[in-house]
């Protein structure tokens, strides 16, 4: 794609971002999001690309009100990947992320999946699959990277995300 169409792509992410949180903003008092290292028996871990902005992210969502985390973590695993927990999750950090909005957490789960059917595109997740730890995209996010080096003992946790 041309550079032009890169500064576009960008500027409409960076628009669609800034409008849902604009939304967020006057419907909750703080934001709270869910997502998970999802590891298949192989060891892989479950990555998504979203239709709406660049890169490849761990699964995962915002928690709406009335829902519980583990309620949305199930709910998200399900509709990003059609992931079913094979194992409880494991609670591995909550962090902050202030580069959303200054009310922005996240919480972070490591769990065991099974893909129950391949996930097809829509008009939110372009792509999502399994990778090998040594073998992730090129257009892994910094946040993803960083979460998966921490879950691994590389690099101790950090409360920004």
């Amino acid at each position: 794609m041309s550079e032009g169409g890169d500064e576009v792509k960008r500027l409409r992410s960076w628009l669609t971002l800034r409008l849902f949180h604009g939304i967020f903003i006057l419907t909750r008092g703080m934001t709270l999001g869910v997502r998970a290292a999802c590891f298949d028996p192989e060891g892989r871990v479950f990555l998504v690309r979203h239709t709406y902005v660049p890169g490849w992210y761990l699964p995962g969502g915002g928690v709406e009100r009335h829902e519980t985390v583990r309620a949305a973590l199930e709910k998200e695993l399900r509709e990003e990947g059609n992931l079913l927990m094979t194992s409880a999750p494991e609670l591995f950090h909550v962090y902050y992320n202030s580069r959303v909005s200054k009310r922005d957490h996240v919480v972070l789960y490591r769990v065991d999946v099974e893909q129950t059917e391949p996930r097809l595109p829509d008009r939110e997740i372009a792509e999502g699959r399994f990778f090998d730890l040594d073998a992730l995209p090129n257009e892994t996010t910094t946040a993803t990277l960083s979460r998966l080096r921490e879950l691994r003992g590389e690099v101790p946790p950090t409360d920004l995300w």
